[in-house]
């Protein structure tokens, strides 16, 4: 059996940063929706409606990075060095390792990717000295560099020391078996799925209901006054609110249906957990189908 050694790269910032940028935008997203319920349509409302939607679509991306860090590691054997950062793995065999060193000694500095925040120092750049550089790492200040024949891995172990010592052990002890480099990138999951006709059709099912609910929702507010939103325990509806409350309902349904299609992903990487996977998707249309329905009724009472 062969012993791998984990090399976490350095977690806490990153992860504290992302949690205090998250907070913020999900705070900005929350705060700027319920003034949309509580403002007459005019140029307010429809400022509301952006400022949320903008605060909005950076969290899944914020989300998947906050948990690519939390899930990241660097293992090392006599073999293989694995590099797993989220969905992102990558195999590189111990005998295709050029040389291993740090930034330090490049003949020029190093230049890193142009969007970075600690915690997610992620991306490719073209170098001069070294070619193709693609980073996987959390923090600059403590980058190694790893060569093959086609790229420079950037990686950032949370003890370059200790790494760069077991590494060079692992190549002085040699290699058990010969293995194949390996490439796992997010994108091939998306493929996948996107390739599965059942899936695709949720997705699409889940996008077009909710998108027809925001247009159909957002084109009724400027005729109503009043709408009855929501139901007694009897299923009567309730005393008249704004009609700009309305929008709360398609909100509300894109973030269920974005929940649950991001929760799916998860579950389908596994073939004995995609069952699971479907059933999410299944109830993130029928959720939007069953807002298309309320919505309806609501209407409906209201005219």
């Amino acid at each position: 059996m062969i012993e791998t050694a984990s090399f976490p790269p350095p977690r806490q910032r990153g992860l504290v940063i992302h949690g205090i940028v998250m907070a913020a935008l999900l705070t900005i997203c929350v705060l700027s929706f319920w003034r949309v319920s509580q403002t007459e349509v005019g140029p307010a409302f429809s400022l509301y409606i952006l400022l949320g939607v903008v605060s909005f679509i950076p969290l899944p991306f914020l989300g998947y990075r906050a948990y690519a860090l939390l899930r990241s590691d660097y293992l090392l054997n006599r073999n293989t060095l694995r590099i797993v950062w989220g969905l992102r793995v990558e195999d590189v065999p111990i005998s295709d390792v050029e040389w291993l060193r740090s930034p330090a000694h490049l003949n020029e500095p190093l230049r890193l990717p142009r969007i970075r925040i600690p915690g997610a120092v992620l991306g490719r750049r073209v170098t001069p000295e070294l070619g193709q550089v693609e980073f996987v790492a959390s923090e600059t200040g403590k980058l190694l560099l790893v060569a093959t024949a086609r790229r420079v891995f950037a990686i950032s172990p949370d003890n370059p020391a200790h790494f760069a010592a077991s590494f060079q052990h692992a190549i002085e002890m040699g290699s058990l078996a010969q293995s194949a480099p390996q490439s796992q990138y997010p994108s091939f999951l998306l493929s996948e799925v996107w390739s599965n006709r059942a899936a695709r059709s949720l997705w699409l099912a889940g996008v077009f209901l909710n998108a027809g609910l925001f247009i159909w929702v957002t084109a009724f507010i400027p005729r109503l006054d009043q709408v009855p939103l929501g139901f007694s325990a009897a299923l009567r509806p309730l005393g008249p609110v704004p009609a700009t409350q309305l929008i709360l309902l398609p909100i509300l349904s894109i973030l269920l249906f974005v929940t649950g299609t991001l929760a799916g992903l998860f579950f389908y990487r596994r073939p004995e957990e995609r069952p699971l996977a479907f059933i999410l998707w299944g109830f993130s249309a029928l959720s939007a189908l069953m807002f298309n329905v309320a919505v309806l009724i609501l209407l409906t009472t209201a005219i």
